[in-house]
């Protein structure tokens, strides 16, 4: 796969506004990596060698319960960075990586990049907004399972996709890999699913939701549980 690896970068929110030659050091250290379907990347509690940029392809990140149930944090999509905040602290990744497809990915190496920190500060501010941005989705994870119910955490979901006003959008990922995401079971998602289009609030053809009352979606997004 012909990759132009600046081009990749830039895309990556972590690298928002770097220069022409940021990007000849951070290309200067990358490796491409090639990954099929259904891949390991690395495990929860392993040593962080470096992170990841997703270039083509998808990779979920995830955690396990004691009883090996899969609650799923992340799904990187291209142009999108994971595990750089493993890179610094104690020095391991917090939760388990895999390629939901086959996937092409650029890596970079813990010494070498923060080496390059060192070396150039205005990459280090870049990493903190990065990692800010991060700590704001958890927080705002947390906030949903806390507070919200199933159909206002998936109006939510639907409503973070593409463009903001188009009608039709597809989801990323299977509806038991968002089940997880939301933190419910695959039946509760279904029963969901059919409740906001009994409600004519969706439609549902396969991965493809067309956002029939963008309104009514954005009151159910901003509703909470009672009691």
């Amino acid at each position: 796969m012909d990759i132009k690896f600046s081009e990749v970068i830039r895309q990556c929110p972590l690298f928002s506004g770097v220069t022409t030659d940021d990007l000849k050091l951070l290309t200067s250290i990358l490796r491409q990596r090639e990954f099929a379907k259904e891949e390991i990347l690395f495990e929860d509690g392993a040593d962080a060698d470096g992170f990841y940029i997703v270039a083509s392809g998808k990779v979920k990140v995830y955690k396990l319960s004691f009883e090996g149930r899969e609650r799923i944090l992340h799904v990187v999509l291209p142009g999108h960075s994971f595990a750089e905040a493993a890179i610094f602290d104690n020095g391991c990744y917090p939760a388990f990586a895999e390629t939901l497809v086959a996937s092409t990915l650029l890596f970079f190496p813990k010494k070498e990049f923060l080496d390059l920190l060192c070396s150039h500060p205005h990459l280090a501010i870049n990493i903190i907004s990065g990692l800010s941005r991060f700590l704001r989705e958890f927080t705002i994870q947390i906030e949903d399972l806390t507070f919200r119910d199933v159909p206002a955490r998936l109006a939510r979901y639907l409503l973070s996709l593409g463009d903001k006003t188009a009608a039709t959008v597809q989801l990323p990922v299977s509806k038991s890999q968002l089940a997880s995401k939301l933190g419910t079971t695959s039946e509760t998602l279904s029963r969901t699913f059919r409740k906001l289009s009994d409600e004519e609030i969706i439609s549902v053809q396969g991965k493809v939701i067309t956002r029939r009352d963008l309104q009514r979606m954005r009151d159910l997004a901003a509703s909470f549980k009672e009691g």
